[in-house]
């Protein structure tokens, strides 16, 4: 039970961190956590932002206070995960009616030292499946 707490606090801060992050860098965040509640569970978009005219849906992957031989952040970021985020973008992409829209995908691999309450954030662009 401990374990999935802490995994749900550190999912939960790394997308708070993600969309200030994001915000500061000029995206527009549209929604946080798009799943499908009406039917099937496709899986889950944790940001979907805008910039530029063009969608940008953001998989956060975030790790507390790593050191040397700890998983990075982007390891969970698994060909299995993305397309099962290939099949949810696709649901959103429908169900908003913007097929036509520009789109990519993203990631943000989020380290957050609790100590001193930093965050270390790097932003993947236009990672791809």
């Amino acid at each position: 039970m401990g374990t999935f707490f802490v995994q749900s606090k550190a999912g939960s801060l790394g997308e708070e961190l993600g969309c200030r992050y994001l915000r500061e860098k000029g995206y527009k965040i549209l929604t946080t956590n798009y799943y499908n509640s009406s039917g099937r569970r496709l899986g889950e978009i944790d940001i979907v932002a805008q910039k530029n005219r063009e969608l940008v849906f953001v998989e956060v992957k975030t790790r507390m206070d790593i050191g040397e031989n700890d998983i990075v952040p982007e390891a969970g970021i698994t060909r299995a995960k993305l397309h099962k985020l290939e099949r949810i973008v696709a649901h959103y992409l429908r169900e908003k009616s913007c097929q036509s829209v520009p789109y990519h995908f993203d990631a943000l691999a989020i380290v957050y030292d609790e100590v001193a309450k930093k965050a270390l954030i790097r932003h993947l662009e236009h990672i791809f499946l």
